[in-house]
């Protein structure tokens, strides 16, 4: 890996802005399924895809987006559109491998938001990204499942997939000044998280084995065990 200790992640783009606008005007068109993800859904699911060590095809992932084949008007607009769509993916690996956290295409501001609140780009990010969790939970939870939970709780506080089931945790995603506050911890979240799924767990050195030097308290080695962490 580069340098994925980086003491002060830079907060990167994942697409130019011109293929940004693009995709965004398409996702938000006719052409596509009304159930189809829109530009924030999509950036979501992709970045948590790029987090998660299960891999999945090219058209599967088009699929868990689209819905169903859009409308292409021709194929260079096709070309073009899936183009960015796997763009956003490799970059966001290639963000997280350098450190650095992904800079998040919307405003992350409730109070005062001309936003509806239940379509909020930060819930519609939030809801892609857990539909990327749900996708590969046992990886994603793994050996490390509290550390994982703590961490995703702000997504899921604010992906508002989980109101029904969990009255407080609706409640809480639903207070402006709270939620903005949860917004504001995302990126920097995506990225202690790819540290936990995919930063090695250093194993303790085993035990000296009698009649060493090592029995007779005499090694200055010790064994070690390091995890990643939250950021602070």
């Amino acid at each position: 890996m580069n340098d994925i200790t980086a003491d002060t992640p830079q907060s990167v783009p994942l697409l130019e802005d011109e293929r940004l606008d693009a995709l965004f005007e398409f996702l938000d068109s006719e052409r596509v399924n009304e159930e189809a993800l829109d530009l924030f859904g999509a950036h979501g699911l992709l970045t948590a895809l790029a987090i998660s060590t299960v891999s999945h095809e090219r058209d599967e992932r088009h699929a868990l987006i689209f819905d169903t084949t859009p409308d292409f008007e021709s194929d260079q607009q096709r070309q073009e559109t899936l183009d960015a769509l796997d763009a956003l993916l490799v970059n966001a690996v290639e963000v997280f491998e350098n450190g650095n956290i992904p800079d998040l295409p919307f405003d992350l501001e409730f109070e005062g938001s001309e936003e509806d609140n239940e379509e909020h780009p930060v819930r519609l990010w939030c809801a892609g990204f857990m539909e990327g969790v749900f996708l590969d939970e046992a990886a994603w939870f793994g050996a490390q499942e509290e550390t994982a939970a703590e961490l995703l709780l702000p997504f899921m506080t604010l992906s508002g997939l989980f109101d029904e089931e969990d009255p407080e945790l609706a409640a809480l995603g639903q207070q402006p000044a709270e939620a903005t506050r949860l917004a504001g911890q995302l990126a920097e979240l995506t990225l202690d998280l790819y540290l936990l799924q995919r930063a090695p767990v250093e194993k303790p050195a085993p035990a000296p084995s009698k009649g060493s030097k090592g029995a007779r308290g005499n090694s200055n080695s010790k064994g070690k065990s390091r995890g990643p962490g939250k950021r602070q």
